[in-house]
């Protein structure tokens, strides 16, 4: 299947924003308007649509969060669409969104983590068109560390445009900044030193594919399902990052999803640094290689590619390259 790139935006183009998952509530809402302004700062207008309201886990009943977001998608003029943040019940638009039509539609970028995994995944590999798992707006008023790249970067970018991330090799291990008493913070707390980990064996990497994946509490939802079937990208990279399940049931959903076939063409699996518990004798990494060692494919954990602080944008559907060795990581994607 061909991967159908958005042309590049240019200032003066317009940004939708809209609530798949969860909304924002009013106290909050000057953290949503600190992320408006730094995507108008690049030039851009943004569009807001009606489904915002934060004071219950959805913004709006389903049918009214598939339509503004279809209305977005097969609008000419909305260059792109991204959520304030995820949620817990995306899932519920599968079945409302005319997927011929957004496949039909000039392509837009839609950008989001965390439950929007649900709703970008499903398109990248339904209709062929390429997503960004990267930060929402309420994080995209955060500088990116350096090595790292916002994904107001990538949607400014042709496609064949081809851009390499480095770990920073530093996180933030606890806590999160609050938005209400601090809606224009910026820069991020890295306290703690982190690199990634190869887990299933020792020796360097090198590996190419296709990237695909997203948050393993919402993705393995649809395992075995149309909405989550890679069989038409050929080799992959897999990155998969756990949010907040303990051990036992981030290891149950791996296997899962891999006896649904997800990592069936993975040439390696990435997997997202976390803050989600241990589960008495298990840890999250001896969750992922219970799950997924059999693969005997590489797997690299303590990827900036999750829940934690900072973020690095992967776009669904890219050509990526890995390289990890002792002393030296990186992530180059291609837009091709």
């Amino acid at each position: 299947m061909p991967v159908r790139y958005p042309r590049p935006l240019r200032p003066g183009d317009r940004i939708g924003v809209t609530s798949p998952s969860s909304g924002v509530a009013k106290d909050l809402r000057a953290r949503l308007e600190a992320g408006i302004r730094t995507v108008e700062a690049r030039g851009y207008q943004v569009v807001v649509g009606d489904c915002m309201d934060g004071t219950g886990h959805v913004s709006a009943p389903a049918k009214d969060r598939a339509a503004e977001l279809m209305s977005m998608l097969t609008d000419p003029t909305v260059r792109a669409v991204i959520p304030p943040w995820g949620g817990e019940t995306a899932i519920d638009l599968l079945p409302l969104l005319d997927w011929d039509r957004i496949q039909a539609a000039e392509p837009t970028w839609v950008v989001g983590f965390s439950d929007l995994s649900t709703i970008i995944t499903p398109l990248t590999l339904r209709t062929g068109l390429a997503t960004i798992h990267g930060n929402n707006l309420m994080d995209t008023p955060y500088r990116a560390p350096e090595g790292l790249v916002s994904w107001l970067d990538i949607v400014a970018a042709p496609p064949g445009h081809q851009f390499t991330q480095t770990p920073p090799n530093r996180y933030r291990a606890t806590g999160w900044d609050e938005y209400r008493t601090q809606p224009d913070v910026s820069e991020f707390t890295l306290d703690t030193p982190g690199r990634w980990t190869r887990l299933d064996a020792d020796g360097d990497v090198e590996v190419e594919g296709r990237l695909i994946g997203g948050c393993i509490e919402t993705l393995h939802n649809l395992a075995g399902t149309p909405y989550l079937d890679v069989s038409k990208l050929g080799d992959l990279i897999v990155y998969v990052e756990a949010a907040e399940d303990q051990a036992f049931t981030i290891c149950r959903n791996l296997h899962g999803m891999r006896l649904a076939g997800f990592f069936d063409s993975a040439n390696a699996v990435l997997v997202g640094r976390t803050r989600a518990p241990d589960a008495g004798s298990l840890t999250q990494h001896e969750a992922v290689l219970d799950a997924l060692g059999s693969l005997n494919v590489p797997i690299i954990a303590d990827v900036e590619c999750g829940h934690v602080p900072p973020y690095l944008p992967i776009v669904n559907g890219a050509h990526g390259r890995v390289v990890h060795t002792s002393t030296h990581s990186e992530l180059t994607q291609t837009l091709t």
